[in-house]
């Protein structure tokens, strides 16, 4: 064949072909160019970069090895813009006529070196004239780049004269793969290299069924993309028995965050579809509409909706652990480690609920903004108003009907759930009480050993008031201070009679082999004015068989003026409370029982002397014990009631709710 002229012009102005283009990045010049040799039936796409000795690219060629350009039929494919030859093939990602000029955004000049059954050809278009193309068919087979004269068929483009940089070969390859990745995974013949060096598919996770409908397999394969490809969306594929395209559509799970699918669906049964409805001359069984095709579809939705459980439930394990780690959830400073695990995995199934019914609600928000909203959850799902809580979430977000119903008794149970739990909570302690007072009763004189008494005040510091609930974990420099402190009271580890009751017998020798605890923390503290203190708190429990009385009181005032003058504690930010507890107080003392009717009207049980620093108190077992008792008492009265209104409400129900583990 002799050299032939087939120039000519596309259909649409420069300016016309150019808009199409202003949006994309200049890289993906050469991903529309991979597009079109794979529609061209090419299992092998190669792009070469050629740079220069300034490390950028000189010239870049982009073979296929696919059926070359119909360059007999030049009008057809470049004489045409937003039309194309295949624009009736569902397989073809080139439909549109228009991303080979796409190159215009990257480099100057492009040249398409052509091969076929008919011989070879070459075609050029320069980007100052784009819809110009000079075109030669039948140039000889030496004049085509040798990659390409050693296929059979295929092209080659050539860029070259770059206006834009490339990026580098492996950031190219990542590009390339989030662009045609999925591609590629779905075409497991299929190859596209840079610079020699495979382009990989993204990761995915494939689940494959054959399910039998009207005596047609059908084969469900549901690929889910662990990140989003760039250029597919969720669609929903139908093939036929040489796996073309038969039947494509947009999936309804293209609405779900971070979920993304490509499902397709190989049959026989596709080869024998006339369209989407049936008409005089084409049979319902036979097109997209007939009963056949909706029973394969709810198959497919069926299952589709199972893979999305499965991966939601991983998604909100993750998200629950980062909220965790990034301390999103409150830190229930100041309460009961019971309560606050109780706390926290009541959030926990709140904001799990909402990410069940729609993801992207708290996804979208920053790290600050998720505090905030999860910590208004938190306070609200605990208080009256957790019913608004409810009106809030039921009104805002879309949810169905069972999200709905399942939020609502999750909110609604939240009441049971809490009075239940503090319920637990109490009854503990009331055991706690109890075992105390057996002790100081019956066993205070055999009690010589204290290091399991210690470990039961360190569990139990609420015993001396709630404000010590969670006092912290002990401080080495802090106690070690306290401790040579404490030493310097002039006869606070002696005994003598003074240390005992007259009324009761008990062995100086024997009391002797006892020890004082002594407990010493310090701890971050809010005082009544909002300042933020160091709060140190010295706790001091007398041996069992010591009767607090005035010289107990003077050793703990020496200690307090000792602590007072130390440099280390000099300063405005440090208070203390000193607290001294023993089994009773003697019946013969009046200055402990005087000091504490001055101070009964601040509201502080025990307070001997507050002097804006150092607070002093002074408690006895047995009215500490009996307060605890009748408060508790008093609690579990009206816990038992609030438990009891939620029982008589609708009582199988809400156990039955108590029982249900929510995802």
């Amino acid at each position: 064949m002799s050299e032939q002229d087939i120039s000519g012009t596309t259909e649409i102005n420069d300016e016309g072909i150019k808009k199409h283009f202003d949006r994309i990045e200049p890289w993906e010049a050469i991903s529309e160019l991979v597009w079109n040799g794979f529609d061209a039936g090419a299992t092998d796409v190669r792009v070469s970069v050629e740079q220069d000795e300034m490390d950028t690219a000189k010239k870049v060629f982009v073979l296929d090895d696919g059926e070359g350009i119909d360059y007999l039929s030049i009008k057809d494919n470049f004489g045409r813009f937003n039309d194309s030859s295949k624009k009736g093939d569902l397989s073809q990602h080139g439909r549109h006529g228009r991303g080979r000029l796409a190159f215009y955004r990257l480099c100057h000049r492009a040249v398409w070196y052509t091969k076929n059954v008919h011989g070879c050809a070459s075609i050029t278009v320069l980007g100052s004239n784009i819809k110009k193309y000079e075109g030669k068919a039948g140039i000889n087979h030496n004049a085509i780049p040798s990659a390409l004269r050693a296929l059979p068929s295929g092209t080659s483009v050539m860029l070259e004269s770059f206006s834009e940089n490339l990026p580098e070969n492996a950031r190219l390859r990542d590009l390339l793969s989030r662009e045609l990745g999925w591609y590629l995974a779905l075409n497991p013949k299929k190859s596209l290299h840079v610079n020699g060096v495979r382009v990989s598919g993204p990761a995915n996770t494939v689940t494959d069924e054959t399910v039998s409908v009207g005596g047609y397999d059908f084969l469900i394969s549901i690929i889910r993309w662990h990140e989003k490809p760039n250029s597919e969306k969720s669609y929903f594929y139908l093939l036929n028995s040489e796996g073309r395209v038969e039947h494509k559509r947009l999936s309804t799970f293209n609405q779900k965050p971070n979920f993304y699918t490509s499902i397709y669906i190989k049959s026989d049964w596709a080869n024998t579809i006339k369209g989407e409805t049936a008409d005089l001359l084409t049979d319902r069984d036979s097109t997209l509409d007939s009963d056949l095709w909706k029973k394969v579809v709810k198959c497919v939705s069926d299952m589709a909706e199972e893979i999305y459980q499965d991966f939601l439930r991983e998604f909100i394990d993750r998200e629950m652990d980062s909220y965790e780690e990034g301390g999103i959830f409150p830190s229930y400073q100041g309460i009961s480690k019971p309560y606050a695990d109780w706390r926290l995995e009541h959030t926990k199934k709140i904001v799990r609920t909402l990410y069940t019914a729609d993801p992207s609600i708290l996804q979208s928000l920053n790290k600050k903004q998720k505090k905030i909203v999860v910590r208004l959850i938190d306070r609200l799902a605990i208080s009256n108003e957790n019913d608004a809580l409810f009106e809030i979430i039921s009104g805002v977000l879309d949810l169905n009907s069972e999200s709905l119903e399942q939020l609502g008794v999750q909110l609604k149970n939240t009441q049971l759930d809490h009075v239940i739990s503090t319920i637990e909570a109490i009854q503990q302690r009331t055991s706690t009480v109890s075992m105390l007072r057996e002790i100081m009763n019956k066993h205070y004189k055999e009690v010589l050993e204290t290091p399991d008494l210690q470990k039961v005040i360190e569990a139990n510091t609420w015993l001396f008031g709630h404000q010590y609930e969670t006092i912290g974990a002990e401080e080495d420099t802090f106690t070690k201070i306290a401790k040579e402190l404490r030493a310097r009271v002039k006869g606070i580890d002696g005994l003598d009679s003074d240390d005992f009751d007259p009324s009761e017998s008990m062995e100086i020798a024997g009391a002797q082999r006892q020890t004082d605890l002594f407990l010493a923390r310090k701890r971050p503290h809010i005082d009544d004015a909002g300042r933020r203190i160091y709060k140190c708190t010295i706790i001091e429990i007398k041996r069992p068989g010591v009767s607090l009385n005035i010289k107990h009181l003077r050793q703990l005032d020496d200690y307090a003026a000792i602590i007072s003058k130390h440099p280390e504690y000099s300063s405005g930010s440090i208070h203390f409370d000193l607290i001294l507890v023993g089994r009773k107080i003697s019946a013969e003392d009046i200055e402990i029982p005087s000091r504490l009717n001055a101070h009964r009207g601040k509201g502080r049980p025990g307070l001997v002397s507050d002097d804006g620093k150092v607070k002093r108190y002074v408690l006895n077992w047995y009215t500490l014990l009996d307060d605890l008792e009748l408060a508790q008492q008093y609690l579990l009265e009206k816990l038992q009631i609030k438990r009891d209104s939620f029982e008589l409400e609708d009582k199988e129900t809400l156990l039955s709710a108590l029982q249900t583990e929510f995802v």
